[in-house]
């Protein structure tokens, strides 16, 4: 199932991504540091969901108290959640 979420704190305003029986698969982010944020999205590209919410959870950014990273493992776990 299709997933979008409107992160909070950081530069990119939005994620998407697919959750198929707890495979996360194309990842895209609006806005934020493209390079970085692409580098992520293949990074995590067919693995575990579940992994990648615990790998990612409280990465930040400079001083800001999340990331795009954490915001990804905050919508992959609301994801599961759902």
């Amino acid at each position: 199932m299709e997933y979008k979420y409107r992160t909070r704190g950081v530069c990119a305003s939005e994620i998407s991504f697919v959750l198929e029986e707890g495979i996360i698969k194309n990842v895209a982010f609006r806005g934020g540091c493209n390079g970085n944020l692409k580098a992520i999205a293949k990074l995590v590209e067919g693995k575990n969901a579940s992994d990648i919410a615990k790998l990612l959870e409280g990465n930040t950014c400079g001083f800001k108290q999340t990331s795009c990273a954490d915001q990804l493992s905050v919508a992959i776990r609301k994801a599961m959640a759902e």
